[in-house]
């Protein structure tokens, strides 16, 4: 798959889960429960226990279907490791320049964290794909998005931190390319709950959101 395809697929989607959970198996558990709701992008953070080893099981029971990305990544080897394991794309919550070269070196999408327009922009010159605006509510949502794409409206941008549904619409108003959205859509609890189909209809909800802001 080529750069500009993952970075298509990404924002034709316009939505990014944050994977976060305790074990391996949840983990799992919650990227089905956001397939069956039509997501196909995630992004496995390492945070989860055995991450590398899980996008590896991901790859193989998914294959091309669902688009696979790392993150929470901050070093080369962690950033080299989740690509021969199989991602796409490798977010990290800040700016690390040993990880932007490593993605770029490997062929795939850069995305790494950023928050003031010093930090946006100098992790965007540095050949990032796309820049994660990390924590954006801390700043103010969508109008600090917005803010943001004033002086750099070629700027692709995926707001993280702070974004709910009813919170999206404002988001991809103010120039966001795609959403990264955390608990309010990846919960642990609705699984340790055995209520998987709250994630599903979630996912539903979201995508449902963003096409209708869209259209």
């Amino acid at each position: 798959m080529t750069k500009q395809e993952v970075i298509k697929w990404v924002c034709d989607l316009g939505l990014v889960p944050v994977l976060r959970a305790p074990s391996p198996n949840e983990a799992k558990q919650l990227v089905a429960a956001m397939v069956a709701g039509g997501v196909t992008v995630m992004e496995v953070t390492t945070t989860v226990p055995g991450a590398i080893e899980l996008i590896r099981d991901l790859k193989k029971e998914y294959g091309d279907s669902v688009l696979l990305g790392s993150g929470t990544i901050t070093t080369a080897d962690q950033c080299a490791a989740s690509i021969d394991a199989g991602a796409e794309f490798v977010v990290s919550p800040s700016t690390h320049m040993e990880v932007i070269e490593t993605t770029l070196k490997m062929g795939k999408v850069s995305i790494p964290g950023a928050l003031t327009p010093t930090e946006v922009i100098t992790a965007w010159n540095a050949g990032a794909d796309i820049v994660k605006v990390f924590p954006c509510s801390a700043m103010g949502g969508s109008s600090y998005l917005k803010a943001l794409k004033a002086p750099f409206p070629f700027l692709k941008l995926i707001p993280t931190g702070g974004v709910t549904l009813g919170t999206a619409g404002e988001f991809l108003a103010a120039g966001a390319e795609a959403l990264g959205v955390g608990s309010d859509l990846v919960s642990v609890k609705a699984i340790k709950d055995g209520k998987p189909e709250m994630v599903t209809q979630a996912a539903a909800a979201y995508l449902e959101a963003i096409k209708k802001a869209r259209a």
